[in-house]
């Protein structure tokens, strides 16, 4: 087991995953008894195949906890001609679901980092934010997630992650405040300790 393994928690390892996953045909009769106790009736015809495409949507919506985040960043590139500033992506989409509620998060991931001598091609980097959405979340969480991962598999000398998003289990339910965004954010290395470069990220961040 490589060190990005033995981080991975022993739940989510996927020869844990595996032996304890249930089978599709136990999934879609969840979602025939979730149906029932909602007070309709499974068998009618609206709803006979609502349990496959609800597992096929699951499959989608929670397909990062399939991928490996540090796969993606594991091919990069020396040949920069020296360059050593801030690389940094906006308006990166993020579609997840909240873990208290299972109700979407929706909103965007703006996310820099400061590279020692390599760089990663920059879907890589969209990438990661798509399979650290794609699980059931806390933003909070998924912001750290983002930094971590980068600034170790990168080596990176500094990452900034600022998420800026709405949470449908505060619109649609509960305290139904449809119009909140909550905004979190994680620096390390240099962003953290460099007020200049931390204020630099912010504007770029309202710039786009």
């Amino acid at each position: 087991m490589d060190d990005m393994d033995a981080k991975t928690p022993a739940e989510l390892r996927p020869e844990t995953l595996a032996q304890t996953r249930p089978s599709r045909e136990q999934a879609e009769e969840a979602v025939r008894t979730l149906i029932a106790w909602a007070g309709d009736n499974p068998n009618r015809e609206g709803l006979l195949d609502t349990p496959k495409r609800v597992v096929k949507a699951y499959e989608e919506w929670f397909s990062g906890y399939e991928a490996d985040p540090a796969k993606e960043l594991s091919r990069t590139f020396e040949d920069v001609q020296g360059y050593d500033d801030m690389v940094m992506l906006t308006n990166i989409d993020v579609e997840s679901h909240c873990e208290h509620h299972l109700a979407p998060i929706m909103g965007v991931a703006h996310v820099a980092y400061l590279p020692r001598k390599n760089v990663v091609g920059i879907s890589k980097i969209a990438r990661v934010v798509e399979i650290f959405s794609k699980r059931m979340q806390t933003q909070e969480t998924m912001t750290a997630q983002i930094a971590d991962i980068i600034m170790e598999a990168m080596d990176a000398r500094g990452v900034a992650v600022l998420i800026d998003a709405k949470h449908q289990c505060m619109t649609t339910r509960g305290v139904h405040h449809p119009n909140v965004s909550t905004i979190t954010t994680t620096f390390a290395g240099e962003f953290k300790s460099d007020d200049e470069l931390r204020g630099r990220f912010m504007r770029l961040v309202e710039r786009a």
